[in-house]
């Protein structure tokens, strides 16, 4: 299977599959892209013959200087196997296992088997080069957001949102990369608000600066303008330490104390925008996450004013900081559960640099009610992680997290029982387990349950369950999307013990078998099935 360098290379094979859609109809950005998008999702699949729709390059978009939109790119499983270079996702899976499996090897012979193991593994880790394709322009003055095309994707969003970019901060105490994806409101040509929730990664970068530039103002005696005052204690976005009013744009090369570098890459190659989203090991940056899904280096070119390296073959790159005393209103934003996420204040982005290639492509994606394109970016890293799930909870046979669940809300786990109370433990364990603690409804079955097969799980679950013993309830952090929680940032979870009850469990009734026909008979059916006439 193929791999992809940029964009654009990824545009053209899916051109070549017959998964592409080019639109020259005009078509604005304002709510009319998404509307179309809406529609290709959700009803298109009768149509087109396959779950999601085409992917869409808008070509003539209203007031975009001929900048195209591209929308839809991983909005199928198959298009997640090409982006992915993969016929399954599966394959992909079986990489990470072949990893974590790696045993040290005794003996030269065996040390001479693992050479090209080891020799791919060099493959993952990026590399920096002089220059690339999104330094074809560089702008360090007059430039604009507003001269992208960039969506107002619901009718009550807070404004234009760029939604499928590459945030990337730089970890103050080791120096690390993360790059993550978080959505960027617009406010105007040159600033946009941060939604990096208080447990991003990219908002423990922004506290831990906080927490270093406290520490420096006392250890000197002084407050530094940094000390939480009681309007910032009631704040509930990244734990900032103080707030003050907007910003304004500096003029070209100054830049006041107390920032954090951001870079934003948008329009990468299909591989590197997916790593944006991965659950990766906390000490694993997303560009070598990178390297691994597309098996050769990421390319990396240092920006023009912040101390960070981004994509090389990104179509548009937005340099940038926030100041550590700075928020302002964020919101709302028509979100993945299907409602509006509500405003909150967070960071303020102000623009330093913009750099993009000659004629660059605007990639973006919208997300609602499901089923849409982020339904299957969410299902490729359900089974693309799994062996790093099993890594902690060896016993977890498969997982589904159901679209309907929005990801967060719902997860459906089998396991192999060993022992009375296992299936709370996995419960527990599931929660402790990065992103996963969101999840709202753990429920956990036996291992000859399906859980893909929602109508199996449905089935046993409600059979299996007495509700006062088999449920569970527990406080900690939810998602800051969960509109329904008791408070911001904190509410309660649920976990469901649908397995088969044990005399040690305290269940002292007998367990009634399943129904299913003998296989003598159904072979012997399966033989008169033709005759029978009945197809």
């Amino acid at each position: 299977m193929a791999y992809y360098n940029d964009l654009r290379e990824w545009i053209a094979a899916l051109d070549r599959a017959g998964e592409l859609k080019r639109i020259r109809t005009e078509v604005d950005p304002i709510l009319e892209i998404t509307e179309i998008a809406d529609r290709v999702s959700k009803g298109a699949a009768k149509k087109y013959g396959r779950p999601g729709g085409p992917a869409l390059l808008f070509e003539n978009v209203k007031g975009a200087n001929g900048v195209p939109v591209f929308i839809n790119q991983f909005g199928s499983e198959r298009r997640m196997q090409l982006a992915l270079g993969v016929d399954k996702l599966d394959e992909i899976a079986d990489r990470i296992r072949q990893l974590l499996n790696m045993k040290s090897p005794e003996g030269f012979l065996e040390k001479l088997k693992m050479l090209p193991m080891l020799a791919d593994m060099g493959k993952f880790f990026p590399k920096t080069v002089e220059t690339g394709p999104c330094k074809e322009v560089i702008k360090k003055k007059d430039f604009s957001l507003l001269d992208f095309p960039i969506l107002q994707c619901w009718p009550k969003d807070g404004g234009r949102f760029i939604t499928l970019p590459n945030v990337i901060t730089r970890d103050p105490k080791t120096g690390k990369r993360n790059v993550g994806m978080y959505r960027i409101q617009v406010y105007d040509a040159t600033s946009a608000g941060m939604h990096w929730q208080r447990q991003k990664v990219a908002a423990e970068h922004y506290r831990e600066l906080l927490r270093q530039g406290a520490a420096k103002a006392s250890s000197s005696g002084q407050d530094g303008g940094l000390q939480p005052s009681e309007d910032a204690k009631k704040r509930t976005c990244v734990d900032i330490m103080a707030r003050s009013g907007g910003g304004s744009v500096l003029a070209s090369g100054e830049r006041p104390s107390g920032t954090m570098d951001v870079a934003v890459a948008i329009g990468t190659d299909p591989a590197m925008t997916f790593s944006a989203i991965v659950p990766a090991p906390p000490d694993v940056e997303e560009f070598i996450v990178a390297g691994f899904l597309r098996q050769k280096p990421v390319e990396l070119v240092k920006c023009e004013t912040v101390d960070l390296e981004v994509p090389a073959s990104a179509e548009i790159v937005i340099e940038g900081y926030v100041k550590l005393d700075e928020l302002r209103t964020e919101g709302p934003f028509g979100d993945h559960t299907g409602f509006y996420s509500l405003e909150d204040e967070y960071p303020v982005l102000h623009v330093t640099c913009i750099t993009h290639r000659k004629d660059p492509i605007y990639a973006t994606t919208i997300v609602g009610k499901p089923p849409m394109e982020d339904a299957w970016m969410g299902k490729a890293v359900e089974r693309i992680f799994l062996p790093l799930m099993k890594l902690t909870l060896p016993e977890i046979v498969d997982v589904n997290l159901p679209v309907e669940g929005v990801f967060h809300n719902l997860m459906v786990v089998s396991i192999r029982k060993s022992y009375p109370g296992h299936a709370r433990k996995v419960m527990n364990g599931i929660w402790s387990l990065g992103q996963a603690m969101f999840t709202k409804c753990v429920v956990v079955v036996d291992e000859d349950v399906n859980v893909q097969d929602i109508g199996e799980v449905v089935l046993k679950v409600f059979n299996n369950i007495d509700p006062e013993r088999d449920i569970q309830f527990t406080l900690g952090p939810v998602d800051s999307l969960d509109h329904a929680s008791r408070l911001p940032n904190f509410g309660s979870k649920m976990g469901i013990d649908a397995t088969r009850k044990w005399p040690a469990e305290g269940f002292t009734r007998p367990w009634p078998d399943e129904i299913l026909m003998d296989e003598k008979t159904k072979a012997a059916v399966d033989k008169k099935w033709k005759d029978l006439g009945i197809e």
